[in-house]
């Protein structure tokens, strides 16, 4: 089995190198990822000037451009002979929930790939830094039974990406794998304004509370309650309760 392992943290980043060394227990790996972070990147791509993809000695391929750049370039050109048979994209540094997933440069290499005829699958550790650096090591052997178990399946959806958050506790405190729903998340005060030398407003964006709301099958819930999280995404995001009454409203009159 070939894989083809991106991130949004950057080609340094803690998360990559433990997801590469998960999948090598799976089958043969190529790492193609952004030269620097990228998260929020969402699935953008890079239009306004040309990218470069520098190999390293490792053979790792490092990409001047966005998650979504690299497996692009990957797909198109770099494993142009021999395409991946997976597309796995993390281990994203920090949770990625609810709407997260709408702008999460993981989520969205995973998407690319699945866009492209891949499946994908997105692994995000829902911890902070200090949690991450001290637990995600530790949980390596949970995610390799796990991702040996999905990318095993012959029934694998073509259509279906699997996006899963491991939770920010000790390997021996996981309590299992749950299934889960998108869950809700809202920030509030996510705005802060600021002044530059000049003494013009600037804003950052970020910070702020965050409040969660879902069903008992959430990820989020799930994530609490220590469990590993896994939800099937796909792509298509049409309403389809809904296209019978926006057909009643006859537009095209």
């Amino acid at each position: 089995m070939n894989i083809l392992v991106s991130n949004d943290d950057g080609i340094l980043a803690q998360g990559l190198a433990v997801l590469a060394d998960v999948c090598r227990t799976i089958g043969r790996v190529t790492v193609v990822a952004p030269d620097r972070e990228q998260s929020g990147a969402s699935h953008a791509l890079t239009l306004s000037r040309p990218i470069r993809a520098e190999r390293h000695p490792d053979g790792a391929y490092q990409v001047d451009g966005t998650p979504t750049d690299c497996v692009l370039l990957a797909l198109g050109a770099l494993l142009a002979d021999e395409k991946p048979d997976f597309v796995v994209s993390g281990i994203n540094h920090g949770p990625n929930m609810g709407e997260d997933v709408l702008y999460s440069g993981t989520v969205a290499a995973a998407m690319e790939g699945l866009s492209l005829g891949i499946p994908g699958i997105a692994v995000s550790f829902a911890g902070n830094r200090l949690e991450r650096e001290s637990l995600l090591a530790g949980q390596r052997d949970w995610l390799i039974r796990l991702l040996k178990h999905a990318t095993a399946r012959k029934d694998f959806p073509k259509e279906t990406l699997l996006n899963i958050n491991l939770p920010p506790v000790p390997a021996d405190d996981i309590k299992g794998i749950r299934v889960t729903t998108l869950g809700r998340r809202v920030f509030s005060d996510s705005l802060t304004e600021m002044r530059d030398p000049w003494n013009r407003k600037m804003y950052w964006i970020g910070g702020g509370e965050v409040t969660w709301s879902g069903g008992e099958d959430s990820d989020f819930r799930a994530v609490q309650d220590g469990y590993i999280s896994v939800t099937p995404l796909h792509v298509d995001l049409t309403n389809y309760k809904l296209l019978e009454a926006v057909k009643s409203w006859r537009l095209a009159e």
